[in-house]
């Protein structure tokens, strides 16, 4: 009855997997097309069944892009970049994207130790420090089988020193996959999602008007409180907005 249930459920498995991959080449080829916005559909269809990717975002952002629409385009591109840091298709494609939004920004650039050690860490996804790790753990076992039974001296030195290789780098991805997902989950974005949005000095209809931000821009998310959202932009700005007025990454 197991192995009826796991079949079944391989079977499904495969059948989904299967119906994506056609609805991908049906996008793709709408989007050769110029059907963008049937491209997008078929997009919006794989995503609502689970299925995500860079490739799979960074299309939608392109779709999306083609119809000028400013904050789909760079939320995709977005989500696509989470997936597949430092991409150069998709960092070039969101600059175009980027100016299409009316605010210029203008962001504070950290410096030293700090802005080079979370650049180095941002070069991969935590999935990505996380498959390297156990990567070196298995190289780290061959070596080590390797040295246990080689009956030469030199051979011996030689896999020992490259198995204590593998373990350092397998300590320092797992160090850094742990580094990544607390920066990803400390670092909560979201993208204006509305053409026109009042930030607010508290969180509250009352509230004065501190300034406005338009469609596309980016802002960090600091707190939730009831419907709204307290944002920082790149510039240290901060101020409150309706929830429903932005979209998280």
């Amino acid at each position: 009855m197991k192995k009826l249930i796991l079949f079944c459920f391989i079977m499904l498995s495969f059948f989904g997997f299967s119906q994506n991959t056609e609805l991908f080449d049906e996008a793709n080829s709408a989007y050769q097309k110029g059907d963008y916005e049937v491209a997008i559909s078929k997009y919006e269809m794989i995503l609502e069944e689970g299925e995500t990717s860079a490739e799979l975002y960074f299309n939608l952002g392109n779709a999306h892009y083609k119809l000028n629409h400013v904050a789909p385009s760079i939320y995709y591109y977005e989500k696509a970049l989470q997936l597949d840091p430092g991409d150069e298709d998709i960092e070039n494609n969101i600059e175009f994207a980027r100016n299409m939004v009316i605010d210029d920004i203008e962001k504070i650039e950290q410096t030293g130790f700090s802005m080079w050690f979370n650049n180095f860490v941002s070069t991969f996804s935590y999935t990505t420090w996380a498959v390297m790790a156990i990567i070196y753990s298995v190289f780290f076992v061959i070596l080590f089988l390797l040295y246990y039974y080689a009956s030469r001296s030199l051979y011996k030195r030689v896999f020992f020193t490259g198995a204590m290789i593998c373990v350092v780098c397998c300590v320092i991805s797992v160090t850094f996959a742990f580094q990544q997902q607390s920066y990803v989950q400390d670092n909560q974005y979201a993208i204006i999602f509305e053409e026109e949005v009042e930030v607010r000095d508290e969180p509250t209809l009352r509230g004065e008007a501190s300034f406005q931000l338009h469609e596309g821009t980016k802002a960090k998310i600091l707190e939730d409180y009831q419907e709204w959202s307290r944002i920082e932009l790149s510039n240290g700005a901060q101020g409150w907005v309706n929830s429903d007025k932005i979209k998280m990454l």
